[in-house]
């Protein structure tokens, strides 16, 4: 069963997944899909890290910040005939997909060449339209299909004020929509809100039931 996990920075999401992880497995694999940019970057996955290993639980941590759909369906082969399965939990899907972005970005400056390019396009042109597209869809078929327990950690990005700059615009749009997609494909969904867990499909309201 997949369970959707999203809300605002520092509302208590990530704890909630953990801790919910311990309650569906006896174990746990954690994809963390963040990079390191900086040293405070650094300083708080390490953070993290030893959070998870002070907390009694067997964590075995697997770092993925770009083949997330790759992983999922190497997990579901590795894992689907063991007793006590383990719960796999991504956190987070915000961030993969930043580095998927950024990615293509540069990728289209280094074809395009420095010279003459001004941002404006690179993730946010229509052939990064059809690749962010390809790539959500293997992530939304990997998930679908995975049949042990996993967790899914995103961010709610689409409340504050609009971006002033078009990547960080179609940044939005585009965990908007993920976020849209990967909930529909999940048994459960939850917003966490100053820690508390709010189960969405149970609060819902239903058009089709009217």
């Amino acid at each position: 069963m997949a369970v959707f996990i999203t809300g605002g920075a520092r509302s208590g999401k990530s704890d909630f997944a953990e801790r919910y992880a311990m309650k569906l497995a006896p174990r746990g694999i954690y994809i963390a899909t963040s990079q390191i940019w900086d040293e405070e970057m650094a300083e708080r996955i390490e953070r993290h890290k030893r959070g998870r290993g002070t907390s009694g639980y067997p964590w075995r941590t697997v770092e993925e910040p770009f083949e997330l759909a790759a992983l999922l369906r190497r997990l579901e082969k590795e894992t689907a005939g063991e007793d006590g399965r383990p719960a796999v939990l991504v956190d987070c899907l915000t961030l993969w997909l930043t580095n998927l972005m950024l990615k293509l970005d540069a990728e289209t400056e280094s074809r395009s060449g420095l010279e003459g390019h001004d941002g404006s396009e690179g993730a946010n042109g229509p052939d990064a339209d059809d690749r962010i597209a390809a790539v959500t869809d293997d992530l939304i078929g990997a998930v679908a299909d995975y049949s042990g327990p996993l967790l899914l950690v995103t961010n709610e990005v689409g409340s504050g004020i609009v971006p002033a700059y078009p990547l960080g615009r179609r940044f939005r749009d585009e965990a908007g929509r993920l976020n849209r997609r990967l909930a529909a494909v999940c048994g459960q969904a939850f917003l966490v809100v100053a820690g508390f867990p709010l189960d969405l499909q149970a609060h819902a309201f239903r058009l089709e039931d009217r």
